[in-house]
């Protein structure tokens, strides 16, 4: 994704020899290609970078600060201001509307935010209201069936306002009620009076607009066609992985002025997050987003019912890794565990732990099968005729024996030295990082 680029930008900054003229001009070059790249609107991309290169060379830096962090810390407040707010949507009894063109990911959208809000305490449902998809009433029963919420639709009624009058009947004991509406490849007459029917009778509390990342810079003109059509509350931005125009999203939300609700970055339902501007940012520029992390920490253990006060501080064993190894899938792919890390606890770590895959936690799970309960949890006593024997057990080879008790010490490692927030070489923690 271009935006990643943006991780060199502070590496190269902390890198330097010293901080100048010339260091700002090329940083701020850096910055323009790469929001350009992603998509964000040119003349935000202007007023971004000129707010920083007019910052850095004009500001003394306080006195906690060094130049370096001075300069990484007026990078981070601008491009704070370019994504804007985002919003917290009260645990509480509530409606949402979700709009937006085919495509775009309202209906998994729909089950993702059930998932988020069932996490959260509040018994939720979706209605299928989405009449023009033939597959979408069966996709969201799927998915509202696979994570336990409720569902209503009719397959057989063609007026969708008709099927949310119904729903939301036959839901009314429901906290949270999500309806999933119709999109189509533009925004048609029929589909902007379709919207409008359904608000009069759904009475949203909020309407999210869903946006797909890849879109672009078309992402604007959908952004204020609806909103000039319904008034939108807020942003959805979806599939925001694996793309170079997620700049294009964030643009729409910027120039409509609303803010951005969640952001979706995968295709699985708890591939969802409350946008947290700060974090989304500190992300971006490498600096990780430990609040975040460790909140995806304490659902999935909870889920698993796993300790995840001994697992955040890093005080679990192997015996808890073969339960855990389970949670760690239904994280989603490590690296985007590490991308949540500041760079600087990241570093030294070997490429292959980060690029840990499915089929080799499975195989690490074979192996623990082989250990001693003593060797599950106490694997200091692992040692190299131990490790022989535990490969001929399990079929496997030493060295895979050994991969296990490497990843094992890694995220042990790790999540002591997040636990106690130490953070290597630039002191970020002077910058509230």
């Amino acid at each position: 994704m271009a935006l990643d680029a943006l991780k060199d930008i502070v590496k190269k900054i902390a890198r330097s020899s010293t901080v100048d003229k010339a260091l700002v001009n090329e940083i701020v070059k850096d910055i323009q290609r790469a929001l350009i790249k992603a998509d964000v609107n040119v003349r935000q991309v202007k007023e971004i970078s000129e707010n920083i290169k007019k910052r850095a060379l004009s500001e003394e830096p306080l006195r906690s600060l060094n130049p370096k962090e001075h300069v990484i810390r007026i990078v981070y407040e601008e491009l704070l201001k370019g994504v804007g707010e985002g919003l917290e949507i009260p645990l509480r009894k509530s409606k949402i509307m979700l709009v937006g063109l085919q495509g775009g990911g309202k209906t998994t959208t729909a089950a993702k935010l059930g998932k988020y809000f069932k996490d959260k305490g509040l018994k939720t449902a979706v209605i299928a209201a989405d009449t023009w998809r033939p597959a979408a009433y069966e996709q969201l029963r799927q998915l509202a069936e696979s994570v336990g919420i409720g569902f209503y639709g009719d397959k057989n009624e063609k007026d969708a306002v008709k099927i949310v009058e119904r729903g939301l009947k036959e839901l009314k004991d429901y906290d949270m009620i999500i309806i999933d509406t119709a999109g189509r490849h533009a925004l048609e007459e029929d589909l902007i009076k379709e919207m409008i029917e359904i608000e009069k009778v759904a009475k949203p509390d909020y309407k999210f607009l869903v946006l797909d990342a890849a879109i672009g810079q078309l992402a604007s003109k959908q952004a204020e066609a609806f909103d000039r059509a319904i008034g939108i509350d807020g942003i959805i931005i979806t599939k925001f992985d694996g793309t170079a125009k997620g700049g294009g999203a964030l643009s729409a939300a910027r120039l409509i002025q609303k803010p951005i609700a969640f952001i979706g970055s995968g295709e699985k339902v708890e591939d969802l997050e409350r946008f947290d501007p700060a974090g989304f940012i500190s992300r971006l520029l490498g600096m990780g987003d430990i609040k975040s992390l460790i909140e995806k920490i304490e659902r999935i253990t909870k889920e698993e019912e796993l300790d995840a006060e001994a697992f955040i501080k890093g005080s679990f064993t192997l015996k808890e890794v073969y339960k855990q190894i389970e949670a760690m899938n239904k994280m989603g792919p490590i690296r985007k565990i590490f991308e949540m890390l500041p760079f600087g606890l990241s570093l030294n770590v070997n490429e292959d732990v980060i690029e840990m895959t499915q089929e080799k936690m499975k195989k690490f799970k074979v192996i623990m099968d082989s250990m001693t309960e003593e060797e599950l949890l106490n694997p200091k006593i692992i040692d190299g005729s131990r490790i022989r024997r535990i490969a001929i057990g399990s079929g496997t080879s030493p060295q895979e024996v050994k991969e296990l008790l490497k990843y094992y010490n890694t995220m042990k490692n790790l999540m002591k030295r997040m636990k106690k927030g130490k953070i290597p070489k630039l002191g970020l923690k002077k910058l509230g990082f």
